[in-house]
């Protein structure tokens, strides 16, 4: 299993999100989740200015399956392009770092 962990950064002069926040980034996230995607478990944690998420994913299908961190990438990314509630929240989510020594 392969661990990701990627932050949601709040919008400047958003509203404050509620209580709920993790709980509802991580529904919309299971919502838009595919099993191409391998993710297994979620986690989420609210930081002051931020969401941080821990995305647990199963190894990469086969040769030439994105890896865990691409994945993982394109998972937040689609669910943000998707989720009116995560646009209103939170800032276009980065591009996926690169992972040098590969």
């Amino acid at each position: 299993m392969d661990l990701v962990y990627t932050s949601l950064h709040h919008r400047p002069g958003a509203a404050r999100a509620p209580a709920t926040e993790a709980a509802e980034a991580l529904d919309i996230l299971w919502a838009h989740t595919t099993p191409e995607d391998g993710l297994e478990h979620a986690s989420a944690r609210t930081e002051p200015g931020r969401l941080d998420l821990l995305l647990f994913l199963l190894p990469p299908g086969g040769p030439g399956s994105p890896d865990a961190t691409g994945r993982a990438a394109a998972l937040v990314a689609h669910s943000y392009r998707n989720s009116p509630v995560l646009k209103l929240r939170y800032l276009p989510p980065g591009p996926a770092p690169s992972v040098s020594g590969r």
